[in-house]
């Protein structure tokens, strides 16, 4: 069915990863969810807080992470496409496969 997609067989994996892919790209921001898969998933950037050179005591540029709060529109898809690439690759393996696969982190891994 399409709300499901195709099962592995270990003796099929380049025509099953095709399907995957296709499978994947056929769903709600599918170019993201096969990018995750393909490329890693999103990584928060780095937001740059800018320095006071003029202070008595200067204070230098600094960084930090992303917070959510800091996450656009784009972002939150991008993480979300990741969650679901690798929902896409676990429901399309068998236990004995999924066992092997499921401490994996990203849906690149599992890949």
């Amino acid at each position: 069915s399409k709300n499901r997609p195709p099962m592995l067989n270990k003796d099929n994996y380049v025509p099953w990863s095709s399907r995957i892919i296709r499978y994947a790209r056929s769903r709600t921001n599918g170019k993201m969810i096969v990018d995750s898969i393909e490329n890693g998933p999103y990584v928060r950037r780095m937001i740059a807080t800018p320095g006071e050179p003029d202070l008595p005591v200067p204070v230098p540029e600094s960084f930090h992470e992303q917070t959510d709060e800091e996450l656009t529109e784009n972002d939150i898809k991008r993480m979300d496409a990741d969650y679901k690439a690798i929902q896409t690759i676990l429901l399309g393996l068998p236990k004995d496969v999924y066992a092997t696969v499921d401490s994996c982190q990203t849906a690149k891994e599992i890949w």
